[in-house]
């Protein structure tokens, strides 16, 4: 049996020997040799569907202000879409047109590095989540990470038209849903704590700077000192970070506010 096809790159092409036989073959026509326009069309669908059904499912989610939203969930679904069209289709260009195999690919498991790669990566991507208090950051860049994995297994695969996609939607649904908040998982969590002397007006004063902030409580502690005054501690999500100029626009309002400071959560 001859060897594996080679590939002579020139100025005008590729040129291939394959079984004795030599031909000419432009770089269009090699991108095309594997997967056609169709077959590439529908895995592109199998990617699309993938995201709605994850944009379904994030956005439960994402009305309870849980931490994996419509973001996180449309990455994940789609890198797992991804992986298993790379997983069904990656090898076909390991065999012959009469589906035999390659010299030297007989027995062998292309397949086993990159299983390796999906399980081996949510190792890294564990690395950039953190929990802090009732707060969780960094899901939606370790789904990020995975995704890549999934991109980097499909270019390595040879489906270029699949794997160039997926990078442009997770690309564009990273960019769109920090501009434009979709979702609570695209909020920011801050950390407001003050001290006020306790008077009847303080609940509708902090009620109105909260609809002011467009801010919701995910978690909150109140106690009082050994003074008697009241201290709040308050976990809110936001569409921005909670700045200097907000909480002094808190206490100018709210005359009694002996001290108050805020943070974003990591």
């Amino acid at each position: 049996r001859s060897q594996p096809p080679y590939f002579i790159t020139t100025a005008f092409g590729i040129t291939t020997a394959f079984e004795g036989r030599r031909y000419g073959m432009t770089l269009c026509e090699y991108f095309n040799s594997q997967f056609s326009i169709m077959q590439n069309l529908d895995f592109l669908v199998r990617i699309l569907a993938a995201c709605f059904c994850g944009a379904c499912i994030g956005f439960e989610r994402t009305k309870r202000f849980k931490e994996a939203g419509i973001r996180t969930h449309i990455i994940v679904c789609c890198a797992a879409a991804l992986i298993m069209i790379v997983s069904k289709y990656g090898f076909a260009d390991l065999t012959y047109a009469d589906g035999s195999v390659f010299n030297g690919t007989r027995g062998a498991d292309p397949a086993r590095i990159a299983a390796q790669v999906v399980s081996g990566i949510s190792f890294l991507g564990a690395g950039v989540i953190f929990k802090n208090g009732s707060t969780v950051k960094g899901l939606t860049t370790a789904a990020g990470i995975w995704a890549t994995a999934g991109i980097g297994l499909a270019l390595g695969a040879g489906m270029y038209f699949i794997g160039i996609a997926v990078t442009v939607l997770v690309a564009v649904f990273q960019i769109t849903m920090h501009r434009f908040t979709v979702g609570a998982d695209s909020f920011t969590t801050n950390r407001f704590r003050f001290t006020a002397e306790y008077t009847a007006d303080l609940k509708q004063e902090l009620e109105e700077q909260l609809r002011q902030w467009d801010a919701h409580i995910i978690r909150s502690e109140i106690s009082r000192d050994s003074e008697g005054r009241l201290c709040c501690d308050l976990s809110l999500k936001m569409q921005r970070e909670i700045t200097l100029e907000d909480i002094n626009g808190f206490m100018e309002r709210c005359g009694h506010i002996v001290s108050a400071e805020g943070e974003t959560v990591i």
